[in-house]
């Protein structure tokens, strides 16, 4: 077993276990948008940004660092929630997201996150994009107005389900989630229509037709479910 501290607790990690993974074993929340378990981690949103006292405070993703022998973690600081804070603005900004007006208001992981870490406006100029709403699956939709880019349904697909139809295109804020190097969802010729995606999405980015919004919960933890179900070679 690995030993480091976390907000001065002792925690104990098995080799190959990341800090996030450590801090959950201790009841130590540490807020993330990209990462659910049985996903890879990428690191994307940065939100789960810790600070390691003994290595002179440098700022790491606990999603994807590996526990280590002796490590001093600082996970929850005024520090912290400033950046985290400014993060989640930035995430506001970059797209359309207004939550009156959203699918998955009131089951929405960017929404819980902003009332959990206190952000009640944002200070940054929206960039309000003009951005497409791909309707053309027969089950599913995809709002590129609401999607913070976290990769969560590029990696179910990807890693769960196998069939590799989702990946991104452009770069920086122009950036997009895409099925079939670019064709409409509807036009996908690798899309199995499992919908493991949508329950993937933190956001209302991808939603299912035909609910209304108080019934657009999502199961992220399927993915999970499904992979432990699955047997082992």
């Amino acid at each position: 077993m690995i030993n480091l501290r976390i907000d001065d607790t002792p925690v104990q990690a098995e080799p190959g276990q990341t800090i996030l993974v450590a801090a959950r074993g201790v009841g130590i929340r540490i807020p993330t948008l990209c990462q659910v378990d049985a996903l890879s981690p990428v690191g994307a949103c940065r939100l789960c940004l810790v600070e390691i006292r003994n290595w002179n405070g440098r700022l790491v993703p606990a999603c994807a660092t590996p526990a280590q022998e002796g490590l001093d973690v600082v996970a929850h600081s005024e520090k912290l929630t400033i950046l985290r804070r400014t993060i989640l603005e930035l995430l506001f900004a970059e797209r359309n997201h207004i939550c009156a007006f959203c699918v998955s208001s009131g089951h929405c992981e960017l929404q819980d996150l902003a009332t959990e870490l206190g952000m009640d406006h944002v200070t940054f100029p929206y960039r309000f994009p003009f951005l497409s709403v791909d309707a053309t699956h027969p089950k599913f939709g995809l709002d590129h107005n609401r999607c913070v880019l976290c990769g969560r349904c590029v990696r179910a697909c990807s890693e769960v389900e196998g069939a590799y139809t989702w990946g991104f295109s452009g770069r920086g804020v122009a950036t997009l989630v895409e099925a079939d190097l670019g064709d409409p969802w509807g036009a996908s010729k690798t899309c199995t229509a499992c919908g493991k995606c949508v329950q993937a999405c933190p956001v209302g980015a991808m939603f299912e037709k035909g609910k209304a919004t108080a019934e657009q919960v999502k199961r992220p933890e399927i993915l999970a479910e499904v992979t432990e179900r699955r047997p082992r070679v």
